[in-house]
């Protein structure tokens, strides 16, 4: 069995592994990347209620209190959406960092949500022109941040410049741990597209492959069919038109027209089997045992001429080139060409005929099957594919085909058929 033949068929007979069952921990990872958004806000939630509660303590007097609250509040519930709908979120969350700076002069712990926010909006946004103004948002936190805080009053120059680009400097990384944490999603999911992509282009060369196959095989039924059939209807009939018009016709003429009926029939029934088999279904099964492949060739031909020779035709095999030296795809080539010649042959050549099977190697293996019948003369039903076939046979090893009425009479059949020629599989 060739190809993806084989593959289906060991698909078929082995059973797939039994998929693992997963760790917890990554079964804990599915569920969460399952409910990102009831994990946000709970988290969002979560932190509100702590550094709500811390803000509101702190703070000096009740009017104090609630305006700290709000900023809280609208520094972070707007964090349940950071995945979902993270430029909505970072919008919120930029809008309530500017009321910070109208309404307070200190740091609060609802702060960490610009960081958290930088980081989301780069990772999950699908709008540059938002990711760009994060990024910008993210660059200009540290310096607004010295400039409205009073802790910085009397701080010198150098130490300003220093906490500006630590809070910048921490903006900023968390906006780019966002940003490649995006480009390295985006690029597995294109890996995954092509991956995805060449395993269809993979899946559809092979069912071309397989097409291919069984239209090889088609051939051969075709060629088996035929002319078994042909040597089963030319005993039949000779034997009937014997027993009745023939005074001489014993059991013996008998026995051999039957013997070489049922032969026949035999060998087309076995080569049938096997080729039927290669043609199942992958749902089918089959026995892993046995050959599918044809194995007709130049070793076979002397059968084919003997069984040819049974039906009465005066068959002659010249030229007997050693089978080890000539390519198994040519061999059955040739054996095919000349097993459609002598079903031709069988069919129309008529009473009496007489045929010359030649084989000889020169640049390739040269086939000639001639014979000395009317078949140039003998009508056709316009039905036969048996030229057809010869001539595929032919092209396939790269080869050339020729048939005709041949000078002084008969039919001649000439291929040409190359040892050099790659063969596609």
């Amino acid at each position: 069995m060739r190809g993806p033949l084989r593959h289906a068929y060991a698909r078929r007979v082995m059973p797939a592994p039994a998929p693992s069952s997963p760790a917890p921990f990554a079964r804990v990872q599915d569920w969460f990347r399952a409910h990102r958004g009831l994990v946000d806000a709970f988290l969002a939630l979560g932190l509100w209620v702590l550094f709500g509660f811390v803000t509101a303590v702190s703070s000096m007097d009740g009017r104090e209190a609630f305006w700290m609250v709000t900023v809280t509040t609208v520094q972070l519930l707007p964090l349940a959406w950071r995945r979902t709908r993270p430029e909505i979120s970072f919008g919120i969350i930029a809008a309530g960092h500017l009321l910070q700076l109208l309404v307070a002069s200190d740091p609060l712990p609802s702060n960490v949500s610009a960081l958290m926010s930088a980081y989301a909006v780069a990772a999950y946004s699908r709008h540059r022109r938002v990711r760009q103004v994060a990024l910008v948002a993210a660059t200009v936190a540290g310096p607004l941040a010295i400039i409205d805080w009073d802790g910085y009053e009397d701080t010198p120059l150098t130490a300003l410049v220093f906490s500006a680009l630590m809070y910048s400097g921490l903006a900023l990384v968390c906006w780019l741990w966002g940003d490649l944490t995006r480009k390295r999603r985006e690029l597995v999911s294109r890996l995954q597209e092509q991956n995805d992509a060449l395993r269809r282009d993979r899946d559809q060369r092979a069912r071309l492959a397989a097409q291919d196959e069984r239209t090889r095989i088609a051939r051969e039924m075709h060629d088996i069919v035929a002319h078994s059939l042909s040597v089963v209807v030319v005993q039949s009939d000779g034997a009937a038109y014997s027993a009745t018009h023939s005074p001489d016709f014993d059991r013996e003429q008998a026995r051999a027209a039957l013997t070489t009926i049922g032969t026949t029939a035999r060998e087309a029934l076995a080569e049938t089997r096997r080729l039927v088999g290669v043609l199942r279904t992958e749902g089918e099964g089959g026995d892993p045992g046995l050959d599918y492949a044809p194995t007709e060739g130049l070793a076979e031909l002397p059968h084919l001429v003997e069984r040819v020779a049974a039906t009465g035709i005066d068959v002659r095999l010249e030229g007997s080139p050693d089978p080890a030296t000539v390519p198994r795809e040519v061999g059955l080539a040739a054996y095919r060409i000349v097993q459609e010649s002598l079903t031709n042959v069988i069919k129309h050549a008529g009473p009496g005929a007489r045929v010359r099977v030649l084989l000889e190697v020169a640049r390739g293996l040269q086939v000639q099957v001639r014979d000395d019948g009317r078949g140039a003369a003998a009508s056709d039903d316009g039905n036969g594919h048996g030229l057809i076939g010869m001539r595929e046979r032919a092209v396939s090893v790269g080869g050339t085909m020729t048939a005709g009425p041949a000078s002084g009479g008969g039919y001649l059949v000439t291929a040409a058929l190359p040892f050099d020629h790659e063969v596609p599989r």
